[in-house]
C-alpha cells in the first residue's frame, strides 16, 4: 500500500465521524471516545511505521488524543449517568483538561529535539510576542465581552487559555531555522482550528480537528523529521518574520483606538494611540533599514575574505586582476553597471611625464586612501575604458614598508554610479591594501625563483662533465667552463679551436664552424678526435649553436662531450648483436644480411656466391659423454678451424647449436665453392685437443651456390636440403645441392603426410620370422616386423618409412600398436598349438617409446589384457642406447622389465660405438649380431674374429646370442662350430603372416627351447 494512504483514510474516517456528530447528537460522547481513540492509534501506527529517532512526543500526542477523547466522551455522559453519578461530569471535564498540558508538553518535546537543545532566545521572544498578541485579541473581543454579560465556566475560560499555549510552541516550532516538514503544519492547523473552536464554544469541532490532524501528521511518510534536529545555520530575521512581527507589535495600539471608537473616549487618548502607532511603525522601520545594512555589511565582509583567499593563491598579475574584477562585482548590487581597471607600476627606461610624476608623489603621500574623483581627470589610458562613468573611485596601492623599490605598486580604479561609489569607498581601500601585498608576493617571488634558477645553472656548469666554450669570429676560446681542465690538463681559454683537435680532422672542423655560422643547423653533432690530459686519444662529441646575436655571449656556444668509453661501448654491443658470443663467428642476423649484401654485388658483377652449411655429426654423443663444457671447446676449436678455412673476403658463422655456415664471395668458377668445403673437411680432420681426451670432429656440408637460385631464403633452403642429403649418404662429406633434391623432399613430406593418416587408420601388417636354434633348426621365437599396407604403393618395407616416423613422433603409437598386436598373434598360437613349449615374440621398441612416460604400464596391461606371460616376450633396442648415460629413467624401466620375466636383447650389436663392457653394466639378456658382420666372416678373417669374440664374451657374460641375415648353409655351419646358439635369416624363412607361422611349425618336425 503507498504510504500516503493511510492517512488519506484516516482523514476520511476522523470526517465521517464529524458528520455524524452533527447528524447525531445523542451519540456526541461515543463519536468523541471513538476519535480520539482513532487518532491515538494512528499515531501509534505511524510510529512504528516510520521509527523515529525519538519516540516519546508522539507517545505523548497520542496520550493527548486518547485523554481528550476519553474526557469529553466522559463528560458529555448521557443524564441518567450524571444523575447517578454526580461526580462523572467533573472527572470528564478534568481528564479533558488534562489532555491540553499533556498536549503542550509533547509540543515542547518537538521543540526540543528541533532545536536540539540550543538556546535561541531570538526566536523565543518572536513566539511570545505572537501569542501575546493572539492572546489581546482573544480577550479584548471574545472573552472580556463574555464576562460583561454572562456568567462564564472556568472550562470556558481555561480551554483558550490552553489552547494559546499550545500555540505558541507551535510558533516557537516554526521559527526554527529550516523548512518546516508537512507533520508541523498539520499540528499548528490542528492546534489553530482548536483555538478558533474552544473560542466559538463548540469545543467537540476543535478536538475533532486536532486528532485528524494529529493522526495524519504521524502516518505521512516525513513525520520522522520532525524531531530531527535542524540543519539549517542561524539567520537574520527575514522580511516575512519581520512583518509577522509588525503584525503583532500592532495589535495593542489597534485595539486601543478601536476601543475609542466604541466607547467614545476623550479625543486625547485617541491622539496618544495615534502617536503611539506611529512612533512603532517608524521604529520598525529603523530597525528593518540597519537589518538592510547589516545584511550588505556582511556581504561585502564576505567577499573581502574570498577576495583575500584568491589574492594568496593567485600565481601572476593576470590572476590578480582577474580577483579583483570578480570581488567588486560582488561588492555593488547585481544591476549596478560598472567597470574596473587596475593599473600596475613598471620600471620604465624614459622619465615620466612631469604631470604623472607629480600625481605619483601625491599617491605616495596619500596612501591607500581611495578618493572620488571625475573620470576625464585620471590617465588617459584608464578614461578610455571608464568613459561611460561621470565618476571613478581613484585607490593608489602603496606599501610603505617596501624593501626594494618605488612604494608606489599601483591604482586600482573602479567606475561606477556615485551613490555606489560612496558606499564602495572603505571596502576598496581594503580592497587595495589586500592586491598590493599580492602582486608585491608575486614580485618576490619571481625574484627568489629567478636567483634560484641562475644560481642552479651555475652550479651545473661548474659540476657538468661536459665542457662548454664560447668561440669568436677568429675561432678563439673566449670562455671554457672548469670541466676543460679534467678533459684536456690545461684551461684552452685563449687557444684557436682548432688547435685542441687532432690534427686530422681540423679541416672537417672548420667546415663545420662555417656551415653553423651561415645558418645551416644540419651538421650541428659531429664526433672529433683530440688529445687528452693524459696524452692519450679522445672521441669528442660536438654541438654548436649560433649565439653572436645574443650580447649576453655574441659568439658560438660549442658543447664538448668525452664519448670515448661510450663510443666503445656501442661498438661491443654492435659486435655482439652480431657475432656469436661463444665461438666470435658471425652470428645468423648477421650472416643473412653479408648475403643480402653478395648477392647484390653478385648481380652487379656476375660472380658466383657459395653458401656452405655444416653440422657436426654425433654432437650430441659428445655432450652427452664427456658433458657440456668439453662440447664447447670442441665447438671453438670448429669454428677456427673453419674460420681458418676460408679466404679474407669470405665469412664464416654460428647459426646454433653444432650448426656452422660459410659465404664465399667473388668467385668465378662454382668449383671454388667445393674446394672450400674440401678444405675445412681437411682442417677438421686433425684431432681436437680437449680436457677429456682427443676427439675427431666430423661434419657434414651442404653446398649451394647462385647458379641454383638468386635468392638469400631460396639459397638457405637449398644448404640445407644439400646438407640432409649428406648426413644420409654418410659422415664427414660434402653434397651440392641438386635439382631433384627439392623433389625428394616434398616426397619425404608426402610420405610423412601418409604415414599419420595410416596411424590413425591402421594400414600396418605384422610378419614374423623365425629365430631358431642353430643345431636342430627349431623355431625358438620370433621378431615381429611391421609392413605398411600402402593404398597404393603396395606393401612397404620398414627401411622406407621407419626414419620418417622416428623423426615426427609417429613411432610411438605405431610402436604401441606393434606391440599389442603382437601379443594377441603370440595369444591365439599358445590357443591353437599343443600343449608345450610356445615360442616367444621379439618386439623392436625405440628410444622415443622409452622416453614416453608409462611405458612399463603399457608393457604390463598388454600382457594382462592378451593373457600372455611375460616370459613370452622379448623387447630389442638399439645399440645406441647403451651410450645414454643420462637416461638414467630409461635403464630404470628397463631393470624394471626384466624384473618382470622380460628379456631386453640389444639389436645390430657391433654397428655403433659400444662395446662388450657396457653390457656388464646393463640390464641385457640377448645380443643380436648385425647382418653386416655375418656376410663377410666367411671370406674375411676380422668379421670372423669379431663374430668369435662377440660369441665367447656374450657366453662368459651368461647372454644369449642371436646371428642375423643368414642367408646360406656355410654361413649357420660356421656359427655352429663358433658356438653361436640361435639364429635367423632367409635361410630358414623369411617373414610370415600368423597364419603361415602356423604352417611353418608344424612342418618343423622339433621345437626347441
Amino acid at each position: 500500500m503507498p504510504t500516503r494512504w493511510p492517512a488519506a483514510l484516516f482523514g476520511a474516517w476522523i470526517l465521517l465521524l464529524g458528520v455524524g456528530y452533527a447528524v447525531e447528537p445523542p451519540l456526541y460522547g461515543w463519536l468523541r471516545l471513538l476519535g480520539g481513540l482513532s487518532a491515538a492509534g494512528a499515531v501509534l501506527l505511524g510510529t512504528y511505521r516510520s521509527a523515529p529517532d525519538h519516540r516519546l512526543p508522539w507517545w505523548l500526542l497520542a496520550a493527548a488524543t486518547a485523554l481528550s477523547g476519553l474526557g469529553g466522551a466522559i463528560a458529555a455522559a448521557p443524564p441518567f449517568l450524571t444523575d447517578w453519578l454526580v461526580w462523572l461530569e467533573p472527572a470528564g471535564t478534568a481528564v479533558l483538561l488534562l489532555s491540553y498540558p499533556v498536549l503542550a508538553v509533547a509540543l515542547a518535546g518537538f521543540v526540543a529535539r528541533r532545536t536540539g537543545a540550543s538556546r535561541d532566545t531570538p526566536g523565543l521572544l518572536d513566539a511570545m510576542i505572537v501569542t501575546s498578541g493572539v492572546a489581546l485579541l482573544i480577550w479584548t473581543f471574545v472573552v472580556g465581552p463574555r464576562l460583561d454579560g454572562e456568567v462564564v465556566s472556568g472550562v470556558e475560560l481555561a480551554l483558550p487559555v490552553a489552547d494559546l499555549l499550545c500555540l505558541g510552541l507551535l510558533i516557537r516550532l516554526a521559527t526554527v531555522p529550516g523548512r518546516l516538514v508537512a507533520s508541523g503544519y498539520w499540528l499548528g492547523a490542528g492546534t489553530g482550528a482548536m483555538l478558533v473552536a474552544d473560542v466559538a464554544r463548540v469545543p467537540a469541532y476543535g478536538q475533532l480537528a486536532l486528532y485528524a490532524t494529529a493522526g495524519m501528521a504521524a502516518l505521512i511518510p516525513s513525520m520522522a523529521e520532525l524531531i530531527r534536529p535542524s540543519v539549517a545555520p542561524a539567520t537574520e530575521t527575514g522580511r516575512g518574520r519581520l512583518a509577522l512581527l509588525a503584525v503583532a507589535a500592532l495589535v495593542a495600539p489597534t485595539v486601543l483606538m478601536v476601543k475609542l471608537f466604541q466607547e467614545s473616549q476623550v479625543a486625547g487618548l485617541f491622539l496618544v494611540a495615534v502617536l503611539s502607532l506611529l512612533m512603532l511603525m517608524l521604529v520598525l522601520a529603523r530597525m528593518s533599514g540597519i537589518m538592510t545594512s547589516h545584511r550588505q555589511a556582511m556581504a561585502r565582509e564576505r567577499a573581502l575574505r574570498e577576495a583575500s583567499a584568491a589574492l594568496v593563491s593567485a600565481a601572476d598579475a593576470e590572476a590578480v586582476g582577474l580577483a579583483v574584477r570578480t570581488t567588486v562585482a560582488q561588492l555593488l548590487p547585481g544591476d549596478v553597471p560598472h567597470g574596473v581597471v587596475l593599473a600596475i607600476s613598471i620600471a620604465q627606461s624614459e622619465p615620466p611625464s612631469p604631470e604623472a610624476a607629480a600625481q605619483a608623489a601625491v599617491d605616495r603621500a596619500t596612501g591607500t586612501a581611495a578618493r572620488l574623483v571625475q573620470t576625464r581627470d585620471v590617465d588617459w589610458a584608464v578614461a578610455v575604458r571608464l568613459t561611460r562613468f561621470t565618476d571613478t573611485l581613484r585607490c593608489p596601492m602603496v606599501l610603505q614598508d617596501r624593501p626594494t623599490g618605488d612604494p608606489l605598486v599601483g591604482v586600482l580604479h573602479v567606475g561606477a554610479p556615485s551613490w555606489a561609489l560612496r558606499e564602495l569607498q572603505r571596502s576598496v581601500e581594503v580592497l587595495a591594501g589586500q592586491v598590493a601585498l599580492a602582486l608585491e608576493r608575486i614580485a618576490l617571488s619571481h625574484e627568489v625563483n629567478q636567483r634560484n634558477s641562475e644560481a642552479y645553472f651555475r652550479t651545473l656548469i661548474l659540476n657538468t662533465a661536459d665542457v662548454i666554450t664560447i668561440v669568436g669570429e677568429d675561432d678563439r676560446i673566449r670562455y671554457a667552463s672548469p670541466s676543460a681542465l679534467g678533459v684536456f690538463g690545461a684551461d684552452p681559454t685563449g687557444v684557436r679551436l682548432p688547435d685542441v683537435i687532432h690534427p686530422e680532422d681540423r679541416d672537417r672542423l672548420t667546415g663545420l664552424l662555417a656551415e653553423v655560422r651561415g645558418g645551416d643547423p644540419g651538421t650541428q653533432q659531429l664526433d672529433f678526435r683530440a688529445v687528452g690530459a693524459r696524452g692519450t686519444e679522445l672521441l669528442l662529441e660536438l654541438r654548436c649553436r649560433d649565439l653572436r646575436a645574443d650580447p649576453s655571449v655574441s659568439g658560438l656556444v660549442i658543447t664538448m662531450r668525452d664519448v670515448t668509453e661510450q663510443r666503445q661501448l656501442e661498438r661491443e654491443l654492435t659486435h655482439q648483436a652480431f657475432h656469436d658470443a661463444m665461438t666470435g663467428l658471425a652470428n645468423r642476423v648477421l650472416f643473412a644480411d653479408r648475403l643480402r649484401h653478395a648477392l647484390a654485388r653478385s648481380a652487379r658483377d656476375g660472380s658466383v656466391v657459395g653458401v656452405l652449411f655444416i653440422d657436426l655429426d654425433d654432437f650430441k654423443i659428445v655432450n652427452d659423454t664427456l658433458g657440456h663444457a668439453v662440447g664447447d671447446q670442441l665447438l671453438i676449436a670448429v669454428a677456427h678451424r673453419i674460420a681458418g678455412s676460408l679466404r679474407a673476403d669470405d665469412t664464416a658463422a654460428r647459426l646454433g647449436g653444432d650448426e656452422f655456415a660459410a659465404l664465399v664471395e667473388n668467385v668465378n668458377d662454382p668449383g671454388a665453392v667445393e674446394e672450400t668445403a674440401t678444405r675445412i673437411l681437411t682442417a677438421l680432420a686433425e684431432p681436437v685437443p680437449t680436457d677429456a681426451k682427443p676427439l675427431h670432429a666430423v661434419a657434414s656440408i651442404g653446398i649451394t651456390t647462385t647458379l641454383e637460385g638468386n635468392d638469400s631464403d631460396e639459397l638457405l633452403r637449398q644448404a640445407d636440403l644439400a646438407l640432409y642429403v649428406a648426413k644420409g649418404a654418410g659422415k664427414n662429406q660434402w653434397r651440392r645441392y641438386q635439382r631433384h633434391l627439392h623433389d625428394e623432399m616434398v616426397e619425404r613430406l608426402e610420405l610423412r603426410s601418409a604415414l599419420d593418416h595410416a596411424v590413425n587408420e591402421g594400414h600396418f601388417l605384422l610378419h614374423y620370422q623365425p629365430i631358431v636354434d642353430l643345431p636342430t633348426g627349431a623355431a625358438v621365437g620370433f621378431e615381429a616386423l611391421v609392413r605398411w599396407h600402402h593404398p597404393t604403393r603396395g606393401v612397404i618395407t620398414p627401411d622406407q618409412f621407419i626414419e620418417v616416423a622416428e623423426e615426427s613422433g609417429l613411432i610411438v603409437p605405431m610402436g604401441r600398436w606393434v606391440l599389442e598386436e603382437a601379443l594377441r598373434t603370440v595369444a591365439d598360437w599358445r590357443r591353437i598349438l599343443a600343449p608345450g613349449p610356445a615360442p616367444y615374440v621379439s618386439v623392436n621398441v625405440s628410444v622415443r617409446q622409452f622416453r614416453e612416460a608409462g611405458f612399463v604400464d603399457q608393457v604390463r596391461n598388454a600382457l594382462h589384457h592378451t593373457g600372455v606371460p611375460p616370459e613370452s616376450l622379448m623387447l630389442e633396442i638399439t645399440e645406441t642406447l647403451l651410450m645414454k648415460d643420462d637416461e638414467q629413467r630409461i635403464w630404470a624401466d628397463l631393470s624394471t622389465l626384466r624384473e618382470m620375466g622380460i628379456r631386453i636383447a640389444i639389436d645390430d650389436f657391433g654397428t655403433g660405438y659400444s662395446s662388450l663392457g657396457y653390457l656388464r653394466q646393463r640390464p641385457i639378456d640377448v645380443v643380436k649380431i648385425d647382418k653386416t658382420f655375418i656376410d663377410d666372416m666367411v671370406t674375411s678373417p676380422q668379421p670372423l674374429a669379431l663374430v668369435s669374440g662377440i660369441v665367447s664374451l656374450a657366453r662368459s657374460l651368461q647372454l644369449s646370442v642371436v646371428a642375423e641375415g643368414i642367408e646360406d648353409d656355410a654361413h649357420r655351419d660356421l656359427l655352429v662350430r663358433l658356438g653361436c646358439p640361435l639364429g635367423q635369416g632367409y635361410l630358414f624363412a623369411s617373414p610370415l603372416g600368423p597364419t603361415e607361422v602356423l604352417a611353418w611349425m608344424r612342418a618343423v618336425a622339433t621345437v626347441a627351447v
